[in-house]
């Protein structure tokens, strides 16, 4: 009986300390934070030589210049959702139900929404990249060619994706959904065979 005991306290140790190991994954999203402010860095940058060059650019080159913004606000959009959602999956709730700006996503997403909303920012990011070289073309080589023809081919893997991975999600949903049923409707049929029996 006592080597039971002392059994169950090991396991229980090794089960928290297994447990407590989920922490370690918080310095990964506090040094996602950081890179926040290294891509608020260079969104400035961006912002400020576009704005110095606004009277002398052409009508493109502002183009090209809003779409680099845009593709810099898409990226640090997409650190956002992997650091709340990541950090609230995998390491510890964040309280803060209560905050009038909480967002009305934060601690709504799973692991299969975060992999979902994470390829779709993708396809969001690689379609604006595929947006900006178009909108750079010049003249038209065999380099050129070739390095947009491969832009498409990477674009259209990531679209194809995110589409793959939006439908296995939802059958695998549906699938578990006939499993299994509302707690209303388990409630009915388990009165449903009371009154049968």
């Amino acid at each position: 009986m006592a080597e039971k005991t002392v059994i169950k306290r090991v396991e229980i140790f090794l089960e928290n300390l297994l447990f407590s190991s989920r922490w370690l994954l918080a310095p990964f999203y506090f040094g996602l934070a950081l890179a926040l402010f290294i891509l608020l860095i260079k969104f400035l940058m961006e912002l400020f030589h576009l704005a110095e060059s606004a009277f002398v650019s052409t009508e493109s080159d502002v183009i090209l210049g809003l779409l680099t913004l845009v593709d810099l606000t898409l990226t640090g959009s997409l650190l956002i959702i992997v650091i709340f959602s990541g950090y609230e999956n995998f390491v510890s709730r964040m309280d803060h139900s209560t905050h009038g700006d909480r967002p009305e996503w934060m601690g709504t997403i799973d692991f299969a929404a975060l992999k979902l909303k994470m390829l779709s920012s993708i396809v969001a990011i690689s379609a604006v990249q595929l947006l900006r070289q178009f909108m750079s073309l010049g003249t038209v080589t065999p380099e050129r060619e070739k390095e947009l023809f491969w832009l498409v081919i990477i674009h259209i893997v990531f679209v194809v994706s995110s589409v793959l991975l939006a439908l296995s999600d939802r059958i695998a949903a549906g699938g578990h959904g006939h499993g299994s049923s509302e707690p209303g409707d388990a409630h009915a049929s388990a009165d449903t065979k009371t009154s049968g029996h």
